[in-house]
């Protein structure tokens, strides 16, 4: 130890870490749908129809008798039917976190003294 004292000088080194942390989701649907139906039904009859008839009585009272006929029948029948329909979905979903890692240095200088108080007799000693 000298008569002035002692003198430390130095630095001094500290560091802080954080952890860094993400996260992340992200979720979609879709839908699209489209529905197109169409029917069509027809019916159609025709009856077409010819007759002859003849018919005879005799000894006493002589009766004759003869016909003819036609018979003509026709008969349609139709339908139609459309259906459209069209749509859509859709559904979004987001979610997002981060912690955002931080290091930093520290830097301190420092300066230490300590200072000897002692008299002139005791440096005489020494």
């Amino acid at each position: 130890m000298s008569e002035y004292g002692e003198i430390e000088t130095g630095e001094q080194h500290e560091s802080l870490d954080q952890l860094h942390q993400v996260d992340a989701s992200e979720q979609n649907y879709d839908a699209q749908f489209g529905v197109y139906e169409q029917d069509h039904a027809a019916a159609e009859s025709t009856s077409f129809d010819q007759g002859h008839q003849v018919s005879y009585t005799d000894p006493s009272g002589a009766k004759y008798e003869e016909s003819d006929f036609t018979s003509y029948d026709h008969s349609s029948a139709e339908t139609d039917h459309v259906f459209a329909a069209e749509g859509s979905e859709s559904f979004s979903s987001s979610e997002f976190h981060q912690l955002d890692a931080l290091r930093a240095q520290l830097d301190s200088a420092f300066a230490q003294a300590t200072v000897v108080q002692d008299g002139p007799a005791e440096l005489a000693a020494s």
